[in-house]
């Protein structure tokens, strides 16, 4: 049994020298893009003169919470929050991914990548709680114990890519909807998602059958698929090729920045190196791992926390009945640094599609729209490709649209800066109607929009056509530096 065990480690520690250095060519370049992502808007969303800024964060956290804001909201911003420091630690990422993609000081790269991803999805605050920003944080994480080269992290990586593969199908079928149960739900998504691409058009108007039948298919590569990860080499195979299809079709129909890219990526360790011979430099040019005892000590003890964590949140996911302390503490913990995550995108089908249109006017007659970068405004504005890019003010644009005027607060922020014209956030959109001087009042409508027939598109070359819906927010007007009349 004994000798057994240790086979399976070798094969684990010998078999995947490749595929890891593969794997952190990868990730580093998701890193540089993140960070990338990052730098070009985050003074705009949490800057000094940004929608949400992250000073005045950090002040609310430490009046409220002085004994344990760090734990709250871990982040090397407690230093100094300024612009420029914001912008340093995005620089800094860049910079370090960089030493990851060319091999050099990889194990110093991954942990300062962390470490500032952390502080930077921290300091974000609404504009970085998405799924995909945890989901980075927990496979950075994993690849530090995987720089060490212990076998055990190959188990790791393939638990987190089931897990995160196997919710996306649980949380769809114990929501209820009726869209994902009757096999309906892209009927509606290629066209309420929040950015589709210029696929996603042509995929809207497939014949429902082919809906169904794509349906179906997710169901089976998130439900049965994620159980080939554990078995052997053919079945994992046949996951990886399942996958990496889901993922693909995905990128074909929806920007998701980097989120499907670091699923593919953890589809590596489906292979082994023989499978992967052709794509990499020879063996002696590549990190050779020389796993030690604390290395094996260290990822075992994390496996164990992992398989804890994943326990408790589980519990907690399916009962409101409080955890042991010990179990609520390891769950505050990995929470906290988001080293183990739930996931479940789309759990419930967006139907309609509603857009928030800002508009701004002089004499409360005439009013001209604010045009964002990516989501939709014009009607015969085209659809594009923004991967791996993330704009996260047009993504919380569509949630805004989910909800009522009373539950986006920091919408209200967002007009004030347009109202003060801070030239940080009026960057974030892509056109300006008011560049010389912000207007006297700026309201909020909202619309239903609808993709247009193939053959209206012809006639009218509009991608959209849209239906008066309501006002979101009736006009504001500047009061102050600090407020806006209602």
């Amino acid at each position: 049994m004994k000798q057994s065990i240790q086979v399976f480690w070798n094969h684990l520690n010998t078999d995947y020298q490749r595929i890891g250095w593969l794997f952190q060519r990868g990730l580093a370049l998701i890193y540089f893009a993140a960070f990338f992502s990052l730098v070009i808007q985050i003074e705009g969303l949490v800057g000094v003169n940004g929608i949400l800024p992250l000073t005045e964060h950090l002040q609310r956290l430490q009046q409220f919470y002085p004994n344990n804001a760090f734990w709250l909201h871990p982040s090397v911003f407690w230093l100094n929050a300024e612009d420029w420091v914001l912008k340093f630690a995005c620089y800094v990422g860049l910079l370090s991914s960089l030493f990851l993609f060319f091999n050099r000081f990889c194990r110093s790269a991954l942990i300062l990548n962390f470490i500032l991803y952390l502080s930077l999805s921290s300091a974000g605050q609404i504009f970085t709680l998405f799924q995909w920003d945890v989901f980075l944080l927990e496979i950075g994480f994993l690849a530090i114990f995987h720089s060490w080269g212990s076998g055990i992290v190959v188990m790791l990586f393939r638990w987190l890519l089931a897990r995160f593969m196997f919710m996306g199908g649980v949380v769809k079928l114990a929501s209820g909807d009726p869209h994902w149960a009757n096999l309906t739900a892209l009927n509606f998504h290629y066209q309420t998602q929040p950015l589709p691409t210029p696929l996603a058009y042509y995929a809207h108007h497939l014949p429902e059958w082919a809906h169904k039948f794509s349906v179906a298919s997710v169901f089976f590569i998130e439900l049965i698929v994620p159980f080939f990860v554990f078995m052997p080499r053919k079945f994992r195979l046949f996951a990886c090729f399942s996958f990496m299809l889901l993922q693909s079709c995905i990128i074909l129909t929806g920007n998701y920045n980097f989120f499907n890219v670091s699923v593919m990526l953890l589809c590596l360790f489906l292979l082994e190196d023989k499978d992967v011979q052709q794509l990499t430099l020879k063996v002696s040019s590549l990190t050779q791992y020389k796993p030690g005892m604390i290395a094996h000590r260290c990822a075992g003890i994390w496996a164990i926390i992992v398989m804890v964590a994943c326990a408790a949140h589980a519990w907690t996911y399916h009962s409101v009945q409080p955890l042991a302390m010990p179990l609520n503490e390891v769950v505050k913990f990995v929470a906290r640094f988001s080293l183990v995550n739930n996931y479940g995108p789309f759990a419930v089908m967006t139907t309609t599609r509603d857009e928030i249109i800002v508009q701004g006017s002089n004499d409360g007659v005439n009013w001209s729209d604010y045009e964002f970068k990516y989501k939709p405004g014009r009607l015969a504005r085209g659809l594009s490709w923004n991967i791996p890019h993330q704009p996260r003010l047009d993504w919380q644009m569509w949630f805004a649209a989910l909800k009522g005027p009373n539950q986006v607060a920091w919408l209200e922020r967002f007009i004030l800066k347009l109202l003060l014209d801070s030239p940080k956030v009026t960057a974030l959109l892509a056109e300006n109607p008011f560049a010389d001087k912000p207007p006297k009042w700026i309201r909020a409508v909202k619309y239903r929009y609808f993709y247009t027939s193939p053959a209206q598109r012809k006639i009218n070359r509009q991608l959209w056509r849209r239906d008066r819906y309501r006002i979101f927010l009736p006009a504001r007007a500047l009061q102050s530096r600090e407020k806006i009349l209602y």
